[in-house]
């Protein structure tokens, strides 16, 4: 392909949907963090959607294993990025709905990784 062609989507991201062992639950939490609406609930998947085109769904995984962050034992696969005006205010939502701080923190003051009640990282950023 030539530059030309890579600059010509054919496709726009429509959602992005984690595993885990409940879907319910995690949805939950989600929404609880975003403020997303829910979508679409079902035995085993459940979607949220914000306005925005894109829905985050969550789908049960029979035998569901957490990721491991920051070691790679159970890949962590792909992590979200959340948009916050506040670290410490954002940061004590998420705890106080589920989420756990790892030790290991790279951002310093620009960004805190959390892991959500299922166990996938997310980062909370500023900016």
């Amino acid at each position: 392909m030539d530059e030309e062609e890579w600059t010509m989507p054919i496709a726009t991201l429509r959602g992005v949907t984690l595993d885990c062992a409940d879907p319910r639950a995690l949805a939950r939490f989600y929404q609880e963090m975003t403020g997303m609406e829910l979508g679409y609930s079902a035995d085993g998947f459940v979607a949220l959607t914000g306005g925005s085109g894109c829905d985050l769904g969550f789908q049960r995984v029979e035998g569901y294993r957490a990721p491991r962050w920051p070691g790679q034992d159970v890949p962590q696969q792909f992590h979200l990025d959340l948009r916050v005006g506040d670290l410490d205010a954002a940061e004590k939502l998420a705890l106080g709905l589920g989420a756990v701080r790892p030790d290991h923190q790279p951002g310093g003051d620009r960004w805190r990784v959390l892991l959500d009640p299922a166990g996938h990282p997310f980062c909370l950023v500023t900016g």
